[in-house]
């Protein structure tokens, strides 16, 4: 079970649950994936709401290993997640407010504002 103060959420890809997170190590290999200077900068590219499919792969596959999992980029491309595409999008949602609110998400709110402007803080999903 994910644990939400750790940054933990679940999600369904190809039938299985697994446990995501952005630990400092996916975190870094999302900086150094994206041509981040840091964290904050990485921060500023995700408030932005416009994420790619590369982008989203690369999120949840950085997220996928940093919950244990070893499932490289390629295997993610193949994945299916519930929902098609939404389904993507909810999981990259969830991950970047678990990873960056000082809350954790909860799962109705996970998608609420994610990408808009109304926060103030740095970072996706916080105030």
């Amino acid at each position: 079970m994910a644990n939400r103060h750790r940054g933990e959420i679940e999600a369904k890809l190809d039938g299985n649950t697994y446990r995501l997170c952005l630990t400092l190590g996916a975190l870094a290999e999302l900086e150094d994936a994206f041509g981040a200077d840091d964290m904050v900068a990485l921060a500023r590219r995700f408030e932005e709401g416009r994420i790619r499919s590369a982008d989203a792969m690369k999120i949840i596959g950085a997220g996928l290993r940093g919950g244990g999992s070893a499932i490289d980029d390629e295997a993610v491309a193949a994945m299916q997640a519930e929902g098609g595409a939404g389904g993507f999008v909810d999981i990259v949602a969830r991950l970047l407010r678990a990873t960056f609110s000082a809350s954790g998400p909860d799962d109705k709110e996970a998608t609420a504002g994610v990408g808009a402007s109304e926060h103030s803080g740095p970072f996706p999903g916080t105030t």
